[in-house]
């Protein structure tokens, strides 16, 4: 599934009338996550969106979060072009830098098994705080996404497909976010996912 795969007609038929995300479900879910962040005493002063599509975390984080520093990067050249992102591929992406939050949303299924497990090894190098992950799995097909208003064709894993790879430099703390090995952070023991 190469990157010309994401043209306008894709964004125009998954972002179009009735999106899946939209800027003010994305607002909702970003308010969330720097929730928890800040219940964690996780500061988030960068965040780095990888598949950064219409760039609604950034307009999201412009808005309610302006000293945060953000990096959007997507694989399409369209979305790139169209809305200011740097144009990468997630598993051959190299930087020095490190963020407090990575967002991965919806963007993991797109990818073979091989260069999947390279871009959670990028997504794990980057990050020194929280991941939030959205990624749908086997599990979901059935009866949680919409088949209306969702690619389908794409690569369909199980959840401990993910866990399993994520678990070795994350502990999950549920509703989709992660929190770095590297950061130290001091969970309850129910706050962890398992």
């Amino acid at each position: 599934m190469g990157p010309e795969r994401f043209d306008a007609a894709y964004y125009r038929r998954f972002y179009g009338r009735s999106p899946v995300h939209d800027a003010r479900r994305i607002g909702q879910l970003g308010t969330g996550v720097f929730g928890f962040a800040a219940w964690w005493k996780v500061p988030i002063r960068s965040v780095l969106d990888v598949g950064a599509g219409k760039g609604y975390w950034r307009d999201w984080l412009q808005r309610e979060h302006p000293s945060v520093r953000y990096h959007g990067i997507d694989v399409s050249e369209h979305a790139c072009r169209t809305y200011g992102h740097e144009q990468a591929d997630l598993a051959t992406w190299r930087t020095r830098r490190r963020f407090d939050l990575v967002v991965c949303q919806s963007m993991l299924q797109y990818l073979d098994d091989r260069t999947a497990l390279d871009a959670i090894d990028t997504i794990a190098d980057v990050c020194r705080g929280l991941l939030y992950v959205e990624v749908p799995t086997v599990g979901d097909r059935e009866g949680v996404i919409d088949p209306a208003g969702t690619d389908l064709d794409v690569n369909w894993r199980p959840g401990d497909w993910y866990r399993n790879r994520l678990d070795l430099r994350f502990t999950e703390v549920g509703g989709g976010l992660w929190l770095s090995h590297d950061h130290p952070a001091v969970l309850f023991e129910l706050e962890r996912g398992r």
